[in-house]
């Protein structure tokens, strides 16, 4: 499985930010451009609480296991890799919504005097927030749950034993 790369997700939040910059101004200008939801920076949120507890929950149980603890419950490695997944996936989608909904609010820093703008462009902002945290956690996610290196490949001048 391939490792997250920073700069995919950034680029994913740029392309998605002016996309929807420039989306959220063509449409204000034929009508009234759709409100920010509330549930939005709530949901990503969620996400990246699950993805942290998920984190912690198997950095605990690995750390058991690397010490021996009697009574250790150990981690299904099919288990640890739909976990990775999961942060992966969610990663991907933080940074596209993420990426929306700052290009939205950044639309919206022109319109401030207008209250109900207002509301929106904060919970475009927390959204973004809420993203970035989601970004964190599955980063971290993918860290706990990285193999450790294998000592062959860190010397490339030894051969491998048959």
């Amino acid at each position: 499985m391939k490792q997250l790369r920073i700069r995919v997700l950034a680029g994913v939040f740029v392309v998605a930010g002016i996309l929807s910059w420039a989306g959220a101004r063509l449409w204000n200008s034929i009508g009234t451009l759709p409100s920010v939801p509330l549930a939005a920076p709530v949901v990503l949120a969620l996400i990246a609480v699950v993805l942290l507890a998920t984190a912690l929950s198997l950095r605990a149980r690995f750390k058991a296991q690397r010490e021996r603890r009697p009574g250790a419950k150990g981690v299904d490695p099919l288990m640890a890799a739909r976990a990775v997944v999961f942060g992966q996936a969610s990663a991907l989608v933080a940074a596209l919504v993420a990426g929306m909904y700052g290009g939205t609010g950044v639309f919206l820093l022109e319109l401030l005097d207008i209250p109900a703008r207002r509301d929106q462009a904060f919970y475009a902002g927390f959204s973004v927030l809420a993203g970035i945290a989601v970004i964190a956690a599955a980063l971290f996610l993918e860290r706990v749950c990285r193999l450790p290196e294998d000592d062959d490949e860190n010397h490339p001048g030894t051969e491998p034993v048959a």
